[in-house]
């Protein structure tokens, strides 16, 4: 991201050196010597990003500010964030609009369309991506996206959430295949609140905790699960503790952070639900077949068992967390 940004930077696509600047999308591990810390803001809803960027000295916020010179938009997997950010932009930016993003997440259909507009007053192309320039102020009607809505699939979501236009099917069954459940239960990587919804249809559940990492997922949780049983927790859920230990841990553990799956996220997961039952607690888990979850279970859980499932899914339960 930044290499690209620099070196267009370099070629005289813009100037740096703004007296106030937002980035759209930042992440904790980027490089973002060219921007001073002082003057920049980032928008980041993703808790672990949101503290990282914090730990390197920028100003983190949730919300945009109403203006900036110059506002940088990093363009997300999902075209819909991608359009709600950069017409954001458009209306927060008083100089420009710098809009850098890969191939593979859509910069090339997203400048098309920008160009069609006339939007574009530059561009540089390197390493599979490229960095445009627009001029701001122009409206472009249909792109925002400012708040949660209520869908085709019942739930209120929004661009950028996971499984935003359909129920993941995974959560479905899941969601389908839970036995009673008693007292104090945690749902790890809440999302849009579906599981948590179908958690609270049963009497016998006396407290819900959403933890859920995603600010934009946890805000359309919290109309999705309007139960005075449920709190609502923006948090990283592999290091996140109750105040008391609960009695079930249910979830559908992320195994992407970009295109690559990445087991050890639920196998974090694993580890994080037996560290906050009670002794006879348990865990139950939805995952794709072919990831490697029982080895983790088997290390952190006394008891483990596949209670259900279907050729895609498989639902682990893991009984008796290990101290």
């Amino acid at each position: 991201m930044t290499s690209r940004l620099s070196l267009a930077a370099q070629e005289g696509l813009f100037d740096p050196g703004a007296r106030s600047t937002l980035i759209f999308g930042a992440r904790a591990h980027d490089d973002l010597t060219l921007f001073d810390p002082a003057a920049t803001t980032v928008v980041q809803g993703n808790w672990p990003e949101h503290k990282g960027l914090i730990q390197k000295g920028f100003d983190v916020s949730i919300e945009a500010p109403d203006k900036a010179e110059t506002v940088v938009v990093i363009v997300p997997r999902s075209k819909g964030l991608a359009r709600h950010w950069i017409a954001q932009a458009m209306q927060v930016a008083t100089q420009r609009v710098i809009v850098d993003g890969q191939k593979t997440d859509g910069i090339e259909s997203l400048a098309r369309e920008l160009r069609a507009m006339g939007e574009v007053t530059g561009s540089f192309a390197k390493a599979h991506g490229k960095t445009i320039v627009l001029k701001p102020g122009a409206a472009l009607p249909g792109w925002l996206d400012p708040a949660p809505r209520k869908t085709a699939i019942g739930f209120h979501t929004r661009q950028g959430v996971f499984s935003a236009d359909r129920i993941d099917p995974g959560s479905r069954l899941l969601a389908a295949g839970l036995p009673r459940l008693v007292g104090h239960v945690v749902d790890l990587g809440a999302g849009w609140g579906y599981l948590s919804h179908h958690i609270l249809v049963q009497p016998s559940v006396s407290m819900l905790d959403l933890v859920e990492a995603d600010w934009s997922a946890l805000d359309c949780a919290k109309l999705n699960v309007p139960d005075p049983r449920a709190a609502f927790h923006w948090a990283d859920a592999r290091d996140w503790k109750p105040e008391h230990p609960a009695d079930i841990v249910v979830t559908n553990p992320p195994f992407h952070t970009g295109r690559k799956a990445e087991p050890d996220l639920g196998i974090a997961f694993i580890a994080s639900a037996a560290a906050i039952l009670a002794p006879k607690g348990s865990l139950y888990l939805v995952a794709n077949r072919h990831l490697p979850y029982e080895a983790a279970l088997v290390e952190h859980f006394k008891d483990v068992e596949e209670i259900d499932g279907d050729p895609p899914y498989k639902i682990l339960r893991g009984t008796r967390p290990r101290r």
